[in-house]
């Protein structure tokens, strides 16, 4: 049974998604809303939800380490000189309303919250889209505004000295399997290929299953991806890599992206039209 203020996706009647907006979690995984489970057309879901190797990974959504300081990503904080640390600075993401809400999608205003005062009010708009009879898209779209009086920055593991580690901003949690998926964008094979790299768009194809995520932002440079595969199966594009995100205040940081999630292992060239396919207007 869905709760009154969460959602369940479907496309052409068949679910696909189910989003869940107030989880009851411990304060040091971050609360957020996520989407959980994730399916293909067939059946095969496509996340998890806090894995035993990294419990603050929540299925599909929005989660950033380092927010002036506060963790809205959960688990330990990447302190300079320290390494990853164990510190009282969640924040939570928490659900304002749904302007919008359809079979096929909705539109969500959240309040990004730490320490008692809201750094952040977002506009999330999330819909779900037939692609062919064995894939459909998530199209993912997220506006952070900062509401404070004074100047923001988001930061990353990276920027605060640990190399390789940029992740933050949109991110997937895919399933788990006895076998690391393969990862190939549309020019290079293998996740140190692709981790880094700012392809137009990068796929993690397991057992069964292929999701192809590509970043459809308008109008701005193309964030490199963050890519796991070996050690857990993940993926994202990094909103701070070499360096912080100023947010002034009043500003808004704008991102889109769309994943094709498909049954099989549709090849590179298969894998590019569906891409094209879900991102046309």
């Amino acid at each position: 049974m869905t709760a009154p203020d969460s959602a369940v996706l479907s496309v052409a009647g068949r679910p696909v998604a189910r989003y869940v907006t107030r989880p009851e979690l411990p304060a040091e995984l971050s609360p957020r809303p996520y989407l959980h489970p994730v399916t293909t057309l067939a059946g095969r879901t496509v996340t998890e939800l806090s894995p035993a190797d990294h419990t603050h990974h929540l299925g599909v959504g929005v989660a950033v380490p380092d927010v002036e300081g506060h963790n809205f990503w959960g688990g330990r904080t990447f302190v300079r000189g320290l390494g990853p640390t164990r510190l009282d600075n969640h924040g939570a993401q928490r659900h304002s309303s749904f302007p919008l809400r359809d079979p096929d999608g909705f539109v969500e205003e959240l309040r990004w919250v730490a320490g008692g005062t809201e750094l952040l009010r977002e506009r999330r708009t999330v819909a779900a889209t037939g692609l062919t009879r064995t894939a459909w898209a998530l199209d993912f779209t997220f506006s952070l505004t900062n509401v404070t009086p004074g100047p923001l920055t988001i930061g990353s593991p990276a920027t605060n000295g640990r190399p390789g580690a940029a992740y933050g901003g949109f991110f997937w949690r895919a399933r788990r399997e006895a076998a690391p998926p393969r990862v190939f964008t549309p020019d290079g094979e293998g996740e140190a290929e692709a981790h880094g790299g700012r392809a137009d768009w990068l796929a993690l194809a397991g057992d069964g299953w292929t999701l192809v995520l590509a970043g459809a932002t308008d109008g701005t440079r193309r964030d490199p991806w963050f890519v796991r595969a070996a050690a857990y199966p993940g993926a994202g594009p990094s909103l701070a890599s070499a360096e912080r995100l100023p947010v002034p205040p009043g500003g808004t940081v704008v991102r889109r992206i769309v994943t094709v999630v498909a049954d099989g292992a549709p090849g590179r060239d298969e894998a590019a039209a569906l891409v094209r396919k879900a991102v046309s207007p």
